[in-house]
């Protein structure tokens, strides 16, 4: 296809799309702050800037995967879901302490993935961690929904901790991988469960 690109590609439609969703997401934290936690607005702009991840995601696929898209996508996922998560506790919504706990795991991720990329291994999604961003998801907008969010706070306080665990349990699955990377570090031939070695790189899973 003619209009496919490349790896090294900046100008995509698709980091168009992550960008767009980057800088929306202050505005939605300004809002969850100055208009309170559960308006209609609230889950507009919310559904939009959620539902965008998936719209980059087919648009990479049509277009072309990039590896500054593969750098922003989670980037921009991080900091909407840890920005409207903070929001929501500086306003009593939340607790900081399982905000706290998400918030920490998703850094450490985040060094994972720099120091996965520094040995030229791509990490793409395992499906737990797909559905761990999806209640993450899910819990931001139950908050956000008046007819939830203002009377069934125990529902989304219970949501929330679902969220935590699925979290962490991700976190460990990552854990397991990097020692599966110091083995690879020693060991360039080793091929075996979620990690393969060869001239074209390494590919393990995370998110």
């Amino acid at each position: 296809m003619s209009d496919t690109f490349g790896p090294s590609a900046l100008a995509t439609p698709a980091n168009a799309v992550t960008l767009a969703r980057l800088l929306v997401s202050p505005v939605l934290v300004l809002l969850i702050l100055t208009t309170g936690p559960s308006t209609w607005l609230l889950v507009a702009v919310w559904i939009a800037c959620s539902g965008s991840d998936g719209v980059d995601g087919f648009v990479a696929r049509r277009t072309g995967a990039t590896r500054s898209g593969a750098f922003l996508d989670p980037l921009a996922d991080k900091v909407l879901v840890l920005g409207a998560m903070a929001a929501l506790a500086s306003i009593g919504e939340f607790g900081w302490l399982p905000v706290i706990l998400i918030a920490l795991r998703e850094v450490a991720m985040s060094a994972f993935r720099t120091m996965a990329g520094r040995r030229g291994i791509s990490i793409p999604a395992r499906p737990t961690a797909k559905a761990k961003t999806l209640v993450q998801d899910v819990v931001v907008l139950l908050a956000l929904l008046p007819p939830v969010g203002l009377h069934h706070a125990f529902l989304v306080r219970d949501v929330l901790w679902f969220a935590v665990a699925l979290t962490l349990y991700t976190g460990f699955e990552y854990a397991r991988d990097g020692e599966r990377l110091k083995r690879i570090k020693s060991s360039p031939a080793l091929t075996g469960d979620g990690a393969v070695s060869s001239e074209q790189g390494t590919s393990v899973s995370a998110s």
